[in-house]
């Protein structure tokens, strides 16, 4: 739940690209000194961008942990309802979001961003999968023993 309201005050006015841009280049210039505009325009749109996969992504995470102790009915450390559960969650969120922002002056919902917002969320599925699928079913004693 505290992810969700982060991502919700993210979608807000205050972390509006002319808002985020302000104290950013602020921060920028105080650190390296003064840089041009047009590196400055694709740093900041890199790092929103950046702040997009590890939101959604992490949102993604924290779902399928969330899904797994709920759903914890399966004999694996990995389960594709939990992930497609948590996959279907975020990209619901991530389109509410942007739907949202269309509603906003300050800013611009798009759907390449609701793209951008899934595609951590399937990569992030697909990480858990490659690392826990390769765990030993679940087993009494292994549990007892870990």
């Amino acid at each position: 739940m505290l992810w969700l309201a982060i991502i919700t005050l993210e979608s807000t006015d205050l972390f509006s690209s002319s808002h985020t841009g302000a104290w950013l280049r602020a921060l920028v210039t105080a650190v390296v000194g003064p840089v041009s505009p047009a590196w400055f325009e694709l740093f900041h749109a890199v790092l929103r961008k950046t702040g997009h996969v590890m939101g959604y992504g992490m949102l993604s995470f924290l779902l399928f942990r969330a899904w797994r102790v709920t759903l914890d009915w399966a004999d694996s450390a990995w389960a594709f309802r939990w992930a497609a559960i948590s996959f279907l969650m975020t990209a619901a969120v991530a389109s509410l979001d942007e739907w949202h922002q269309t509603y906003l002056p300050s800013r611009t919902g798009t759907i390449r961003d609701v793209f951008l917002d899934s595609a951590a969320a399937l990569a992030v599925q697909f990480l858990l999968w490659v690392i826990l699928s390769r765990r030993r079913t679940r087993d009494p004693q292994t549990v007892a023993a870990g």
